[in-house]
Formats: structure tokens, sequence, C-alpha cells
């Protein structure tokens, strides 16, 4: 699970993985928010009504969910190709349902190198003064709520050494899975 507040560069960071490792599985999240410019077209939601994301609910179709700033967020429950390792791209509150229910899972908290640069990649992504002043707000929580279940953190400073370090870490985990998996030598 990729974790962190917004605009610290989840998005991007996932989508540069999985397109680098197309054994990575992305699961795209739901919500109720209205789409900012461009997220339609990239495919980084599916975007849906109150009522349908209720509905979906109501039907146990969620991995995880939760109500952040008004608007409902949640991780279908995943269906990845045979052979694929999943990657959730999701809130800290999402990241604790999903540890309840898979303790084996591995979190990653992004940060940003400094609020400054949070709020700066809000206000480019078109968020305005009060919006990215709750987000980096509700970030400094965020952080500190992450930092407890987390197993790696990373500073997406720059995407390419970030990128780097997801990758690696990746790696080690599923060399650490695969160790696990083969039975001791008696």
């Amino acid at each position: 699970m990729l974790i962190g507040p917004g605009g610290v560069g989840k998005g991007t960071l996932a989508a540069e993985l999985v397109a680098r490792d197309p054994s990575i599985w992305l699961s795209r999240s739901w919500t109720t928010r209205a789409p900012r410019p461009g997220e339609r077209e990239r495919g980084a939601y599916v975007f849906v009504d109150r009522d349908e994301f209720e509905r979906v609910v109501a039907q146990g179709g969620f991995f995880e969910w939760a109500e952040f700033l008004g608007h409902l967020m949640g991780t279908p429950i995943p269906n990845p190709p045979e052979g694929a390792d999943v990657l959730l791209e999701i809130d800290v509150q999402g990241a604790e349902q999903v540890l309840a229910k898979r303790p084996d899972a591995t979190v990653i908290l992004l940060l940003p190198p400094s609020l400054e640069v949070q709020a700066a990649r809000l206000a480019s992504r078109g968020d305005d003064g009060a919006h990215i002043r709750r987000r980096v707000d509700q970030g400094i929580f965020e952080v500190e709520r992450g930092r407890t279940i987390a197993h790696h953190t990373v500073v997406n400073d720059e995407v390419g050494q970030a990128l780097g370090e997801l990758t690696a870490i990746v790696e080690r985990t599923r060399t650490a899975a695969q160790g696990a998996a083969k039975p001791e030598d008696t």
C-alpha cells in the first residue's frame, strides 16, 4: 500500500511504478468527489455518486472505504490478474482497514519534502486556498498516524529518486515473501 497526504505524489509514483513493472497491478479507488482537470482521462479513480457508492458498501464490495473531507472513497475488493502483485494507493484510514484484514500487507508512507512543497503541488492541480490549507493540516495528522503503521518511509523530493526507492522496497518485499514461502530444510 502506498499511503500519504494529498499532494505528496502518490498517483504519480504509483503510475510510474506500474509502468516500470508490469507484474504490479494498481487497484483503482472509487470516489464521490468531482474529478479534477484531467483525472477522468488518466483513469485515476472511478467517479460515482453517493448512492452508487453506498449501494456497493451495503453489498460488501469494498476492501476498505472511508469518508474524507465530505466525500466517500474506497477500494473495491481487488481482482488482479493471476500472479500480479496488488498496489493500493490509499489514505491512512484505508490502510488501517486493509491491515486489519491482511496483516501481511506492506505499507509505504510517502512524504513531501516540506509542507510548502506539498501546498504548491496541491495548488498546481487546481485546488483552492481553503482546500489546500485543510489538506495540509489534515496531512500533518495523516503523517503522524501513518508513521505508526508504515513499514517503509520515502520522501518524494524528486520523482526518479523516490521511484528508485519504491522499486527497491518492492523487490525486497518480494524476496522476503518468496523466502517465507519456501519450506525449511530439515
